[in-house]
């Protein structure tokens, strides 16, 4: 009994240290957490994986997450867009710069630096076009309010292009604060073409219609279009939504169309065809008859569509529609064009802008089609001047017309080879030209014409030789590439009135051109002594000769004028034509139907020959724009008919000179 109450308090003893270690009182220990994050950083962490392989259809969300995180946003979505932003294997991100060996890191929140990394450690994060896009869009409302200029002006370029609901008040705020005149304008016209699309009321919306008026811009027409787009329904019963116009079949629309609509909506079945209806009775053949009736009776379109209706009734073939059932299924439904905008205001507000839009486009049309017209009648009245003095005046048939045309050409090309500056260079090539050409219409004169003064089919001849002769030196000379010739800077671009009229600045320059050789070339004839021994010797050769005036004299200066004068056409013309030597036979023929069609000997005859010649083309132009050499067959016919009735011209010399 001792002993055995001996061990049970040894074994007390033993267990009461475990015990008192069990049950002592644990120190209580303090856990640090993480502070919450906010701001970019929060949507950064929990978008890490989308923004690291975004998708355009689902990046969307979490970039306009990121441009409402506040404090470094913007900068974050430039970089993004800029390739500029890269993922660290701990899964953060920072703003990149390339360095030697890796990369410098900023941090996207704060703007500042964040030390380096290896190029090991960064994954760089390049965008597709698609999410880049939708990038700039949210970055719209940022750049709205840039310092810098360019960034508002690039802003309002993506708003144009993707604008949408969401940006309608960032743009009106952005409106308030705008100091540029041009670009508050811009943000203003912006503001009313976006509203036109998602603006919040009927009210709104038409408002911003009616304020364009009847504005020719583009960018109103590509907001209106959208509005007006149609789609063609079919109906049951009477046609419901926004309609633009009710249809009637067959008149309106095709029986065949009209059920390929039915079709579509599933409102009938698929058509039946020839083939397949002769498919379907040969494989349902039974005992001389098909679907009840005698194969002898199947004779015609009606009695085998009767047959396949019964198979199709009994369920042995897929429902179809014969003829029959197509007429009586598009007799029994009706048809409408329906607006895909709901809103009807809207809709009639559009369409009556447009209609003031399309007859404002087609007065302006003409407008630009006149001032083509123009520019064309001062190229061949310019052309045709020289020409007008040479065979309007001496009677001279000079086929090498076009040549010297050639000549004034290349002599502006020569000049530009030696003097940089094409301004200089074109001041110095006119009246270069006007020399050469002027002594090699003397010579020429000199040399042949004078010899065959009253034998016109020989002149004819001869300059013609002369012609070829010519083109083939030119050839030698200069090769037969194109060679350019240049015009200024300040004639680079066009005048633009509005988006439908335009006109080169070197178009009105020749325009101005000719004007200038008209007044030169009434001056010379009308208050000089030359253009008094001019008209002198033209009306009376023998008269003129007794009164002291030499008229081989005049012929050799008359000559070499109206060559000088082609001459400086040629530098005018081959600013914006092809320099080569075939040049000037672009002209000779338009050039002689000018002098020819306006009146022999009369310079308001030539001026108003290009007049109608330029007015004819054109007009023949716009009416077959796809054929230009079917413009030209026709203006020569119609030249043919007119000469019939006005063998003299438009403007027909009167007196003595009328009799030659």
């Amino acid at each position: 009994m001792r002993t055995t109450f001996l061990a049970l308090m040894a074994s007390l003893c033993l267990a009461l240290p475990g015990f008192a270690q069990d049950t002592a009182p644990q120190p209580q220990t303090t856990e640090l957490s993480q502070p919450a994050l906010t701001g970019l950083a929060a949507v950064l962490a929990a978008h890490a994986d989308q923004i690291a392989k975004p998708s355009r259809q689902t990046i969307g969300p979490v970039i306009a997450a990121i441009g409402a995180a506040g404090q470094g946003a913007p900068a974050f979505l430039e970089a993004w867009a800029d390739k500029r932003v890269g993922q660290r294997k701990d899964g953060a991100f920072f703003l990149i710069e390339k360095t030697g060996d890796g990369y410098a890191l900023t941090d996207p929140m704060t703007g500042t630096p964040a030390g380096t990394a290896p190029k090991a450690e960064i994954t760089e994060l390049k965008p597709n076009s698609g999410v880049r896009g939708l990038i700039a869009s949210a970055l719209v409302e940022f750049q709205l309010m840039d310092p810098d200029p360019a960034k508002r002006q690039a802003a309002m370029d993506s708003l144009a292009r993707d604008g949408g609901p969401e940006h309608l008040e960032p743009l009106r705020a952005a409106i308030e604060g705008e100091t540029d005149p041009a670009i508050r304008a811009q943000k203003e016209r912006l503001e009313r073409l976006l509203t036109i699309r998602f603006g919040a009321t009927s009210e709104k919306r038409v408002a911003a219609i009616e304020s364009f008026g009847a504005d020719l811009g583009l960018d109103l027409r590509g907001a209106l279009n959208p509005i007006l787009v149609t789609r063609r329904t079919a109906f049951a019963d009477a046609p419901s939504g926004n309609i633009a116009a009710e249809l009637r079949a067959p008149r309106q629309i095709s029986e065949d169309e009209a059920y390929k609509l039915l079709v579509s909506q599933g409102l009938a079945p698929a058509r039946l065809t020839r083939a397949d209806l002769r498919a379907a009775l040969e494989a349902h053949i039974e005992n001389g008859t098909v679907g009840g009736f005698a194969l002898a009776d199947l004779n015609s379109p009606a009695a085998r569509d009767a047959a396949y209706t019964a198979l199709e009734q009994a369920g042995i073939v897929p429902a179809a529609a014969t003829d029959d059932e197509v007429a009586a299924a598009v007799a029994a439904h009706r048809y409408a064009d329906v607006y895909a905008e709901p809103d009807a205001t809207v809709t009639d507000a559009a369409r009556a802008a447009m209609k003031r839009i399309t007859l404002k486009v087609d007065a302006m049309q003409m407008a630009d089609l006149g001032l083509d017209a123009l520019s064309l009648a001062s190229i061949y009245f310019l052309a045709a001047i020289g020409l007008a003095i040479t065979f309007g005046v001496m009677r001279v048939i000079n086929m090498a017309h076009g040549e010297f045309i050639t000549m004034g050409a290349y002599t502006g090309y020569v000049v530009q080879q030696f003097i940089a500056d094409y301004t200089v260079s074109i001041l110095i090539a006119l009246p270069l030209a006007f020399a050469v050409t002027f002594l090699a219409g003397v010579a020429m004169e000199r040399l042949v014409i004078r010899h065959l003064y009253k034998r016109p089919l020989e002149t004819l001849l001869a300059t013609f030789g002369i012609s070829i002769a010519l083109q083939q030196i030119f050839k030698n000379v200069f090769g037969t590439q194109a060679r350019p010739l240049t015009s200024p800077g300040w004639l680079d671009g066009a005048w633009v009135l509005n988006d439908v009229v335009s006109i080169s600045y070197i178009r009105i320059a020749i325009f101005v051109l000719a004007l200038i050789f008209l007044a030169v070339f009434l001056f010379i004839m009308n208050r000089t002594r030359l253009g008094l021994e001019v008209r002198a010797v033209t009306q009376n050769p023998s008269m003129a000769a007794s009164m002291g005036i030499n008229p081989d004299r005049i012929n050799m200066l008359t000559f070499g004028l109206g060559s000088g004068i082609a001459g400086i056409a040629g530098v005018a013309i081959g600013l914006f034509a092809k320099v080569t030597s075939e040049l000037g036979s672009d002209y000779i023929v338009q050039s002689f139907m000018t002098v020819v069609v306006g009146g022999v000997g009369n310079i308001w005859g030539t001026l108003a020959g290009a007049t109608l010649i330029g007015t004819l083309q054109k007009g023949i132009e716009w009416l077959n724009p796809s054929n230009t050499l079917a413009a030209q067959t026709y203006m020569i016919l119609f030249i043919i008919v007119f000469i019939q009735f006005r063998p003299r011209g438009i403007i027909a010399l009167k007196g003595r000179a009328a009799g030659d």
